[in-house]
């Protein structure tokens, strides 16, 4: 590639608009030392890129890959519907998988969720999608989500509302909504869903089915659209615990290629937690996960009557508290602010990671943003506009910064009760799903969105693992009960909700 070289009023724009203005003095010498590493960068592009595990398709075969007709997609839970066959036999054989459209099926085009991202089709496979292969699955398309995965609503989706198969005039959750309403209603067994801020477990919550949020960089995130590479999370949905222990079991485990993922990553077998021992629970109830501003009474009611159907069959209980928990969502804001606006300025790949990155994506996403970056949802809009603003009068990465060395802070607090409890339990939403209601203003519809995630957030922030299932419902809609684990405890968090799941009918209680 030959690269032009800038004017002088080219360089003094980027300049003036970087903070380092050149005088009439200097750019001249700057001009010439900019075509100097132009013209040596010239010469990368003569380099083959090497080619790794993503580009390796060994499940080759991409079947009636098609836009599902409104009949045969009533919650408008898929964008594109698909058939790739799996292995003859493995621990998923039989089961159908339906994957958020922020994760690489190559072959199959991928959204986002977005029409800015409409017509790119990848040409890699995720690795989790090689892993679910090799297990014996079969994968049944790419599922519905909200734009550019900025919403804990499921209303916000360039490819429309996701309606909710257990309430339906209220929303399914997001940002994994499509994958929440496709295992609610029967459409797939298994659900791959991705979570910054809660977006499996919101989902899952609304919907009446099970969805675990692994701990930080036990799943391997290669090949899935990011946030921020300190919030993001890949992980099953399905409508028993078992599913997603046994899903979690083959998904789980390093690639080699996130740098996520911490040294010497250790999965366990996850189907092992699938004991239904109450009386060897301690379970710490979380005040602040209750007694918010915004909470629900007749939600905090559901949740406590699930914990105290668990005290009956033996389990222990103790009161908790973490003051920081109801800052958590301005420290998410923050975050998940800053991080993704630089994500999706740098090519949605981001930088500064020690590992594989997506070019592909880059290129076509970078094309597409300059043509059509009015698409962006206006949730991403609103949040560009303050963190860029931020930025350039505060000091917005110094912001970030204080806000992940208060999350340390918080993790030790989580942490500390830990120590003397399996899982601390909690509402997963802290309020009722809310009615679907195409009338709303912009602002009215980017703010009530926030409220799901009140609860959920603070352990993405944090890294722990944390799982919701169902308990029962408030106003007619499903209810979840959210257990958080220690770190790579997974085991606790499956076993508490095993545990529920198998003594109580979450739609009898």
């Amino acid at each position: 590639m030959t690269y032009s070289h800038p004017s002088r009023d080219k360089l003094i724009e980027i300049s003036e608009e970087s903070g380092f203005e050149l005088n009439e003095h200097e750019i001249d010498d700057y001009a010439e030392l900019v075509a100097k590493t132009l013209d040596l960068l010239e010469g990368l592009d003569e380099i083959p890129e090497p080619r790794f595990a993503p580009h390796r398709i060994e499940y080759p075969e991409r079947r009636d890959v098609h836009r599902p007709a409104p009949a045969d997609n009533p919650h408008n839970a898929w964008i594109t519907k698909a058939e790739v066959p799996g292995a003859d036999d493995g621990p998923l054989a039989g089961k159908t998988v339906g994957l958020k459209d922020n994760i690489a099926l190559a072959g199959v085009e991928m959204t986002n969720g977005s029409r800015l991202l409409e017509g790119y089709v990848p040409e890699i496979d995720a690795t989790i999608v090689t892993r679910l292969l090799d297990a014996g699955a079969d994968i049944t398309g790419k599922l519905n989500m909200e734009s550019f995965a900025f919403s804990g609503s499921s209303d916000t989706s360039d490819f429309g509302t996701v309606t909710n198969p257990r309430a339906p005039e209220y929303i399914a959750g997001g940002s994994s909504s499509g994958s929440g309403a496709a295992v609610a209603a029967g459409e797939v067994d298994v659900a791959i869903g991705g979570d910054q801020g809660g977006s499996i477990r919101i989902p899952s919550s609304c919907c009446g089915i099970v969805g675990i949020k692994p701990t930080t960089g036990l799943v391997p995130y290669t090949g899935i659209f990011p946030i921020d590479s300190t919030l993001d999370h890949t992980g099953p949905m399905a409508e028993t615990v078992a599913e997603v222990a046994e899903t979690l079991e083959v998904v789980a485990g390093p690639d080699g290629l996130d740098p996520r993922q911490p040294a010497g990553l250790d999965p366990q077998p996850y189907t092992d937690a699938l004991v239904d021992e109450p009386e060897d629970l301690t379970i710490a109830v979380l005040a602040e996960g209750f007694d918010r501003e915004e909470s629900d009474p007749e939600v905090n009611a559901t949740v406590r009557a699930a914990i105290e159907r668990l005290e009956s069959l033996g389990a222990e209980t103790v009161e908790a508290s973490v003051p920081r928990h109801r800052d958590s969502l301005a420290l998410w804001i923050a975050i998940a602010g800053y991080g993704g606006v630089q994500i999706l300025k740098q090519g949605g790949i981001g930088s500064l990671l020690d590992g594989w990155y997506d070019t592909g994506l880059a290129t076509t996403y970078d094309k597409f943003r300059r043509s059509q970056g009015r698409d962006f949802p206006a949730s991403v809009k609103a949040t560009w506009l303050a963190i860029e603003y931020l930025d350039r009068e505060y000091q917005g990465s110094a912001l970030y910064g204080k806000c992940q060395n208060i999350t340390l802070a918080m993790r030790a607090a989580y942490d500390e009760i830990l120590e003397d409890a399996d899982v601390i339990a909690m509402p997963t939403l802290p309020i009722k799903p809310f009615e679907i209601d195409p009338d709303l203003s912009r602002v009215e519809r980017v703010d009530r969105s926030l409220l799901t995630s009140l609860n959920t957030a603070p352990f993405d922030l944090t890294h722990h693992p944390a799982i919701s299932v169902p308990c029962g419902t408030a106003g007619d809609r499903p209810t979840g009960l959210m257990f958080v684990g220690g770190h790579f405890d997974e085991m606790s968090t499956l076993r508490a909700a095993y545990t529920y799941q198998q003594n109580f009918d979450w739609q009898a209680v």
